[in-house]
């Protein structure tokens, strides 16, 4: 499949909702800018945690939602029923090489392992000129202030050069992200198709 979403961002985010409110409020918030915004979503597919709470709220916005969901998930009962579309991939590189080529641009919220494992890859293909869509970290919560740090320390020791730091862009707020990746984009984007 290779039929391009218009104007779509991705959403990196935990399958958890994580220990303080903020956080789902935080990704119900960025579900609601998205679709105000007139984006469409592709996520992980999961109707659980911060990714299900991002995806109620952009089909609640009335804008579509494509989840990507590999074989090794798509037993554990975790899929997303009401998605516009829900795509099944092979493994967890396949599904994020996917979500590369639908998104525009990428948004982060807090998340674990697999939150950090999507970051940094997208970040890396930024890096290394295989993409050039922004990566937005949605930092109102102050989660993200740790690896910031110490990404400050990776560019003091010489394993990042600083100004790779400008590969990824921070946000105080949903809103003020999906300003960010609207900004990004650019002015002309493939029309939608089923």
């Amino acid at each position: 499949m290779t039929e391009k979403i218009n104007k779509c961002v991705a959403v990196y985010c935990g399958s958890a909702l994580g220990s303080r409110v903020k956080f789902r409020a935080e990704a119900e918030a960025l579900g609601q800018a998205i679709a105000a915004a007139g984006l469409d979503l592709v996520y992980g597919g999961a109707s659980i945690g911060l990714m299900g709470t991002v995806a109620d709220a952009v089909l609640a916005g009335g804008q579509r939602v494509i989840g990507v969901l590999p074989a090794v998930l798509s037993d554990k009962e975790i899929a997303h029923s009401g998605l516009t579309r829900i795509e099944y991939v092979p493994t967890m590189h396949d599904r994020k090489a996917r979500m590369v080529e639908l998104a525009d641009a990428f948004l982060i919220l807090p998340g674990g392992y697999g939150t950090l494992d999507e970051l940094m890859e997208v970040v890396t293909w930024a890096q290394l000129r295989m993409h050039a869509k922004a990566c937005i970290l949605v930092n109102s919560t102050g989660y993200w202030d740790g690896l910031l740090r110490f990404l400050e320390t990776a560019v003091q020791a010489g394993f990042v050069k600083p100004e790779n730091m400008a590969l990824m862009l921070v946000a105080r707020s949903a809103e003020e992200a999906v300003a960010m990746a609207l900004e990004s984009m650019p002015a002309t984007i493939a029309p939608a198709t089923e």
